[in-house]
């Protein structure tokens, strides 16, 4: 239950109120920014709330329980602060978000309403849109260990323990074909088995994307094209520099023939399946489903 200031209070009950709402986000790297939906830029505790970003926000969503209430906020790609490239590249994944209502005659008359984290951000015609998710949308990790078939580690690891390193798991290239943002061809795939790739990753080393990463969909050797889930920030250009990594699906088959490590497999495989849990005893001692013995 938030607690009004008395002065903020009085405010409220005036009948004529000069309210604005300010949004300051933290990233993970420390930067620091604001945005109000006033048409003044607002300051206070040293930030700068900037109103050239046109921002405004939906309604807010509180749930009761452990429910994940939020918000979103909407704006355009105006404040020089806020990159497109940025937003592509992730780098407001998961930052802190604080909502406030301030009276912007008087700045010292303010109170933060919510906190919580960016999630989904998508940007399209020049404007953004931002999810923030309530506090409890931390109890949405998965913590510890899950009881299921498929390995629970990352590949390469401490508890994977594969050395990606290895040439048989790594692939220094460059670009020799781009057909958009997110697909494009590398050499050198000419010495990997077909899907070697898929589920790995590409790192590039050089051109518009370097130091940025993305998750390989799918690596075919039939097109020789290596497809990506997301596309680049930046353009990719023939001659870029780049690192594929190898992927894995999780299973034990996988670990065991392409990875030769059935020993650090951290996945549960000869667990009973769906068909087992739902099977059922018939009368003369036998299984309906033919599969408990």
């Amino acid at each position: 239950m938030k607690t009004l200031p008395s002065e903020l209070a009085a405010h409220l009950e005036s009948g004529a109120t000069t309210l604005c709402r300010c949004w300051r986000l933290t990233r993970r790297d420390g930067t620091v920014l604001g945005f109000t939906d006033h048409d003044r830029d607002i300051a206070f505790d040293g930030v700068i709330h900037s109103a050239s970003g046109g921002a405004a926000t939906s309604a807010d969503v509180a749930s009761s329980g452990l429910a994940v209430g939020g918000f979103e906020i909407d704006g355009a790609l105006a404040d020089d602060r806020l990159a497109a490239e940025d937003l592509a590249a992730g780098a407001y994944d998961g930052a802190v978000v604080e909502l406030w209502l301030v009276n912007w005659a008087d700045i010292d008359q303010r109170l933060k309403l919510r906190v919580g984290t960016v999630g989904e951000v998508t940007r399209t015609d020049g404007a953004f849109r931002a999810e923030i998710r309530g506090p409890t949308a931390d109890l949405d990790i998965v913590r510890g260990r899950l009881f299921q078939p498929r390995c629970d580690a990352d590949l390469g690891d401490r508890r994977c323990a594969i050395d990606l390193s290895a040439s048989a798991f790594r692939l220094e290239a460059e670009v020799t074909g781009v057909f958009s943002r997110a697909s494009l061809s590398v050499s050198g795939l000419s010495g990997y088995a077909d899907g070697w790739f898929t589920r790995g990753h590409v790192a590039f080393e050089s051109g518009a994307n370097a130091g940025r990463a993305s998750e390989i969909k799918a690596h075919s050797n039939a097109t020789w094209r290596i497809a990506l889930w997301q596309p680049m920030a930046g353009e990719i250009a023939l001659g870029d520099r780049v690192v594929l990594t190898a992927g894995c699906d999780k299973r034990f088959a996988t670990c065991t023939a392409k990875f030769a490590n059935a020993g650090n497999f951290r996945g549960f495989p000869h667990m009973p399946g769906n068909d087992v849990a739902l099977a059922s005893v018939s009368a003369d001692g036998g299984n309906d489903g033919g599969t408990l013995a």
